[in-house]
């Protein structure tokens, strides 16, 4: 009896060991959301280095696709509370129809243009011409609604800080 109690004992702490320790850091790619196609309603990216997902609670992520007076507008936006201030990073178009299988350059705020975005509270920085990126459309079904890509860009924000946004992805359904 005393060496069955002692050979579960050893097996009781040898379950409750680990071999990946708590304490080891996550790759922050790891992080971020499969590349999908499937609507899943999903984004993620680097921001700076660190994985950005959605904040939880409502409006913390939308898209829109629409055809609006004869002209095309995307817009997709991901916020999350961090540190106490609301961040934001977007992609988006004005007067530009999106394309699956195309890549656009991100750039300043204009007609005919794609962009990036970034917010931090009242703040919204687009892209430009010296702090740009790119974004790919690699799914775009009209009839299920749903838009699929990745992205990375610069931008520059209100106080002069160049941020980096890397490794975008995102997996949406949109309304119109």
């Amino acid at each position: 009896m005393k060496k069955t109690m002692h050979l579960l004992v050893i097996l009781l702490v040898l379950s409750c060991c680990n071999k990946k320790d708590d304490d080891t850091p996550v790759n922050p790619i790891d992080q971020l959301p499969p590349a999908t196609q499937t609507g899943e309603n999903t984004f993620g990216c680097l921001l700076d280095g660190e994985a950005f997902l959605p904040g939880p609670g409502p409006l913390t992520l939308d898209c829109v696709y629409q055809f609006v007076s004869g002209d095309y507008y995307f817009a997709l936006k991901a916020d999350k509370e961090i540190n106490l201030n609301l961040v934001g990073v977007g992609l988006g178009t004005q007067k530009l129809q999106i394309e699956e299988g195309k890549t656009y350059e991100l750039e300043e705020l204009h007609d005919g243009n794609a962009v990036g975005r970034y917010a931090f509270e009242i703040f919204t920085n687009y892209t430009s011409t010296s702090h740009s990126g790119e974004m790919s459309i690699t799914k775009l079904d009209m009839e299920k609604n749903i838009v699929s890509g990745t992205f990375w860009y610069d931008i520059e924000d209100q106080d002069g800080n160049v941020h980096q946004i890397r490794e975008g992805r995102f997996d949406m359904t949109f309304s119109e």
